[in-house]
Order: structure tokens, then sequence, then C-alpha cells
């Protein structure tokens, strides 16, 4: 089988000598606005404290301009420890950026609004607050479910550590960048799948909204892992990207291998109007790790995909080289939706 070709164009930005970006720069999100396209990017300081800084590129490999100091740094208790990883969408003139906060103890998936990416509102925390022992009392009769699930959602049955209540993680939140029917779609991530999730306001996303959820979640699952390099688990990626035959999904998928694990980036396709169904998926890897950069780093063996820029034909990927570099790489999206179009689900 040929593989579609892709291009690594290598390391955009790498870490400085600035406080809060001197362990590393990775997993940015990106959108074309104004006169320019636009990343916001987890930075790392000492201590594994992240933050979001910015950048402005006059083309989709070129830097513009880098700003000297966060954009967004912590300010409320559940992201205390840091900003993470985060997704950038345009909806309705609005930007939206979805981020994972650390508190020190939990990683949860939240939300953030901002009209000119410099001023941010923050909406809060959007996925579920709910312990392990409540997920696995509300999933346990779904015999149709991943037996991983409670292999990654027991976590000891802790419910409380460092002064802190524990919470199952929720990560990878990634929006749609429209709304369908009326409503804010979005992705995220519970070990092992992606699931997706739907609301008309952000205040519908109450206890009672989760409580439901959960008690049907094999209804919500939208990708689960499939093939080998992704047999240990997948999470959300990039924004997905509109085309007239589906949704473009790159995603990041995980195989533990004797080496630990290693993340790829990958590509599916949902349908448009039910974006929870699966159209097609790519057997193989998009791209994994095979360059030195990508393959040691403060994180071994890592591709991460976060955030997309299109022009013309050929679609830039960004994504985390090893937890400590942002790096490029392209595809011909006409190539890359004949190609899944050949591996349609049956």
């Amino acid at each position: 089988m040929d593989k579609i070709k892709v291009v690594k164009h290598g390391v955009l930005m790498e870490k400085t000598d600035s406080n809060f970006e001197n362990e590393g720069v990775l997993n940015p999100g990106t959108t074309k606005a104004y006169d320019g396209y636009h990343l916001l990017y987890r930075a790392v300081s000492k201590g594994n404290h992240s933050s979001i800084g910015y950048c402005k590129l006059t083309d989709p490999l070129n830097i513009a301009h880098r700003a000297q100091e966060p954009v967004m740094v912590p300010e409320m208790n559940f992201e205390q420890q840091g900003l993470e990883d985060p997704r950038l969408v345009e909806i309705e003139d609005v930007f939206y950026i979805t981020y994972t906060g650390f508190d020190g103890v939990n990683a949860l998936g939240a939300l953030a609004t901002s009209n000119d990416l410099k001023v941010f509102e923050r909406k809060g925390v959007i996925v579920p607050q709910i312990n392990y022992i409540e997920f696995n009392a509300l999933t346990v009769t779904k015999t149709s479910l991943n037996e991983k699930y409670s292999r990654y959602n027991s976590n000891g049955n802790f419910t409380e550590k460092l002064g802190k209540k524990v919470y199952m993680w929720d990560k990878n939140v990634v929006l749609f960048p429209r709304k369908i029917n009326n409503q804010f779609y979005f992705l995220h991530r519970i070990k092992p799948d992606i699931q997706i999730a739907s609301v008309t306001n952000w205040t519908d996303l109450t206890v009672e909204y989760w409580h439901n959820y959960f008690l049907n979640l094999d209804q919500y699952i939208v990708l689960s892992p499939k093939y080998t390099h992704e047999i240990s688990y997948i999470g959300g990626g990039c924004p997905p990207i509109e085309t007239d035959i589906g949704w473009l999904i790159i995603y990041h998928a995980v195989h533990d291998t004797i080496n630990g694990y290693v993340y790829s980036a990958c590509a599916a396709l949902l349908d448009i109007a039910e974006p929870q169904k699966e159209i097609a998926r790519l057997p193989y890897v998009l791209f994994e790790p095979d360059l030195d950069w990508e393959l040691e780093g403060v994180v071994n063996n890592v591709c991460f995909p976060t955030g997309t820029l299109l022009l013309n034909d050929t679609l830039y990927i960004y994504y985390g080289a090893a937890d400590e570099k942002i790096a490029c790489a392209s595809v011909s999206l006409k190539s890359l939706l004949e190609e899944l179009l050949l591996n349609k689900i049956l």
C-alpha cells in the first residue's frame, strides 16, 4: 500500500531563555484571521508549569512576531499549575480556545473566548467533574464499552489527593469550527476512545447532562482504537476541517512499544450532518516520529497534532515534537481525501 505523501518542514519554534518557556514549547492552536496566521501555544517553564504563548506568522512557515510574555497565565484554581495544549477555532466572529487546565492533580478540558486574541474570558471547565468511582458506576452496565475504560479510569479509586478532589481526566477538547443544527459540537477524550458532545448553550453542561451522557456513553463514542498504531488509545488533535465529503479529523494515536509509548498523527472522516458517524479512516499513520527532534526530547517518540492551516490545496499540520518543540508537516488535501475515500467504513 502506497502511503500518502507527507512533507515534514522541520522545527518552527523552540524554547527560549524567557522564564515562561525555558523548558519547552509545544502543541499549538492555529487560525487565519485579520492580516495573518496566528498560533497560541503551550509554553512550559521549569517545574512543569504551563502558560499560553502567542506568535504571528507571515505565512505558514515563517514567524513575523513572537510575544515575549504569555497571553494567558494561570488564574483559576483548576489551572493553577498550568494551561496546556490550546486548540483554536473561530465561530461567528468569536475565537474559542479550548485547553487543559491542570491543578497538579486533575487535568480537565476548559474553555475561553476572545474577540481579538489579546483579551481572553474564561468560561471554566466544560468537561464533567466526576470521580472515577462515579464514572464506573454510571457506565458499569455498558457491556459494549471497551474493557480498557475500567483499566484507564480506575485510578485506584482515590477520591482525594494532595488535599484536592480527584476527578477523572478528560482532555483533548476540540471544537468543530461552526455550529451544527444550531449547536456547539466538540470532541473530548476519556481513554481509550474519542467521544463527541453537543450543546446549544455552554450552561447546558450540567451535572444532570453528564449523568445522562454517561448512562448512554456508547452512543457518544465517535472513534475507537482499531489499528496497531492506535491500539493503546487515541485522542483528539486538530479542530475538524469541513470538506465536501465530510469533516476531516487529524487525531493522535498511541501505541505502547518496548521503547515506550509512540504518538503519531492520523486521519479520519466524519459525516457532515451527523458528525458522530465515522465515514473513513486511514489504516496507517499519516506521520509518526522518525526524526531526531521527534524521537528524543522531554517525552520521546511524540508527534502530537493540534492545529492546521489550509493554503490552496496544501494542508499544514502543526504538532508538538517530543513535547519540546513545535514542528510543521504538510499534505495535499485533495490527495488525503482521495486516500480516505479508498478506506471507507463499510
